[in-house]
């Protein structure tokens, strides 16, 4: 009687280790992912020789300060203007390295 318990333990004890690795798979599956993620993004947007156009950005900043008898006055002004004008090209004129 009591090799079939010991046998029965290790056979609980097994399935509790593969269930165990069966749960554990989905954290690391998504680690992974993540992680890849986050490389392709450091990377950047992907270059598309059809995509051409111009980005304009026009920042201006503006302060005044003004002092009189120890009291300090402080007003500022920021604009920030961002123009796109982006053309697509057709999907036929894109060449992927085929």
């Amino acid at each position: 009687m009591q090799k079939g318990q010991s046998t029965l333990e290790y056979a609980a004890l097994f399935a509790v280790v593969v269930g165990a690795i069966i749960a554990g798979q989905v954290y690391f599956k998504r680690g992974v992912q993540g992680k890849l993620k986050s490389s392709a993004d450091q990377v950047g947007d992907q270059y598309s020789f059809g995509a051409t156009g111009t980005i304009t950005q026009n920042m201006a900043s503006n302060s005044n300060e003004i002092t009189e008898q120890g009291v300090t006055n402080t007003s500022s002004q920021q604009t920030q203007n961002k123009a796109t004008n982006l053309n697509i090209g057709d999907y036929g004129s894109e060449y992927w390295g085929e």
